[in-house]
């Protein structure tokens, strides 16, 4: 058996029938960098259930003038559903799913899925908290480009990162911060220039170290 699965939030609910499907369908696969992995820029449409375990995924979507706008990214420990879409038939709208950094990923194939889920109330449970809590993440991005200054915005995802890591150190190039912010690298790059002229941040090539997080969280 693969000694992921064990690991899975729903497993123990499951039957040993539901066990066994789970355990001959599932792949461990290593995705590059660049990668697209769901969508319509070269990544299937329907790919099920990912279990991150380790690198980075982005889920963005694409304006038809070919703007990205980044929703949320994943790391190791994180799972993705809506890379399931095709069964869960709420979600209307076109995600696409690229990997930032070398990945290895945990995937149960979306027919697979949909049967626990149609015969596992706990499967279908995680699936929608799970899915929810993605959505709430994307009205939370959307409120950020509609209602606030890219100082606020920018301060906000500093914190974000702080938080998620642990670390005053965010190692990150300009063009992957704005690409995080939904913004341009030429609006990030006076914006980095600000707070460092501000005592807020230190900037260095490829590297800020975050120097004052009581000045950054008084402009959220």
């Amino acid at each position: 058996m693969n000694e992921i699965l064990p690991k899975l939030p729903f497993w123990s609910n499951l039957s040993q029938e539901e066990k066994d499907l789970c355990d001959v369908s599932s792949v461990t696969n290593r995705y590059p960098a660049g990668q697209f992995l769901l969508g319509d820029c070269g990544g299937q449409q329907c790919l099920g259930m990912l279990h991150i375990l380790s690198g980075e995924l982005r889920a963005f979507i694409l304006s038809e003038e070919g703007r990205e706008i980044t929703l949320f990214r994943l790391g190791a420990g994180d799972y993705c559903v809506l890379s399931a879409s095709c069964i869960l038939s709420q979600i209307k709208f076109e995600t696409q799913l690229s990997v930032t950094k070398d990945a290895e990923v945990l995937v149960i194939p979306s027919g697979v899925y949909g049967k626990l889920m149609e015969s596992n109330i706990y499967v279908r449970c995680f699936t929608y908290e799970l899915a929810t809590e993605r959505f709430s993440t994307v009205m939370w991005v959307m409120e950020q480009i509609i209602f606030f200054g890219f100082d606020k915005r920018l301060a906000n995802f500093f914190l974000a990162e702080y938080h998620r890591t642990g670390k005053t150190e965010i190692h990150m190039t300009q063009e992957e911060i704005a690409e995080s912010t939904n913004s341009a690298r030429e609006v990030v790059a006076r914006m980095i220039h600000q707070f460092a002229s501000d005592g807020l941040i230190e900037s260095r090539r490829g590297v800020i170290i975050l120097k004052d997080l009581t000045g950054l969280q008084n402009l959220t």
